[in-house]
């Protein structure tokens, strides 16, 4: 399952962010790496609720630092 939501994920934020897929691991750092700032994370976590018909916690979903993270949410929540 952590496999199917990682390569989704990784379409949705190539996307929100322009950058290749290929550039998007689960060590990826959001912040650092990506250069998401929260505007890009609400963005995500928009992306995300709608992807899966979900309702996330803007607070928790800020706090998301790596793409990992944002897996492991996902796959406590689905």
């Amino acid at each position: 399952m952590k496999e199917a939501i990682l390569e989704k994920l990784k379409g949705i934020i190539a996307e929100i962010m322009k950058t290749d897929v290929s550039a998007v691991g689960m060590d990826t750092r959001l912040k650092e790496d990506l250069k998401a700032d929260s505007l890009d994370k609400i963005n995500m976590l928009m992306a995300l609720e709608e992807a899966y018909d979900i309702e996330m916690d803007e607070e928790e979903a800020l706090a998301f630092q790596t793409v990992g993270d944002v897996v492991e949410y996902l796959e406590k929540e689905l």
